[in-house]
């Protein structure tokens, strides 16, 4: 049984990423990202580190029961800041991913840090422009597709 007072069920409540064998063989983990801006004024009472934490809190009381119980998948708050930091649950799936890319790749695990912190800067950016200008353009393809998750392999 899934607590609605405290998980999100109305129909715009889904997650932002879904990833198959993050954490350990056929696991699933959503994710869902929040950006924020530590300069604003409801920010400013708090230090950085206490407004991840309640970033990162609030998307946990929104999704990660109905992840738990209903998807039966794991549950991973993406939180960052408007000037690049990123939260303890970014940080630690950043390596992860790193972990699995050194491995794959021979790199060592900073350089890989490095290359993924680049592709999610540049998401960034596109996303931000995308969300400033409106979209003009043709739909994702296939290609558009593979070569986004050839950046992340």
């Amino acid at each position: 049984v899934v607590s609605t007072q405290s998980t999100g069920t109305a129909d715009g409540a889904r997650l932002d990423i879904r990833a198959r064998g993050l954490w350990s063989i056929m696991d699933c983990t959503y994710f869902d990202v929040r950006i924020f801006n530590p300069r604003v004024k409801s920010n400013a009472n708090q230090s950085i580190q206490k407004t991840y934490e309640k970033h990162e809190t609030e998307k946990k009381k929104a999704y990660l029961q109905r992840v738990l119980q209903v998807e039966k998948a794991v549950f991973t708050p993406l939180v960052m800041s408007t000037s690049g930091g990123l939260g303890r649950e970014f940080k630690n799936t950043l390596k992860q991913l790193a972990k699995r890319k050194s491995t794959k790749t021979g790199y060592a695990e900073q350089d890989c840090i490095r290359y993924l912190r680049l592709c999610l800067s540049f998401a960034m950016v596109r996303s931000i422009t995308v969300s400033i200008r409106g979209y003009r353009g043709r739909g994702m393809t296939a290609k558009d597709a593979d070569e986004f998750l050839y950046c992340m392999d």
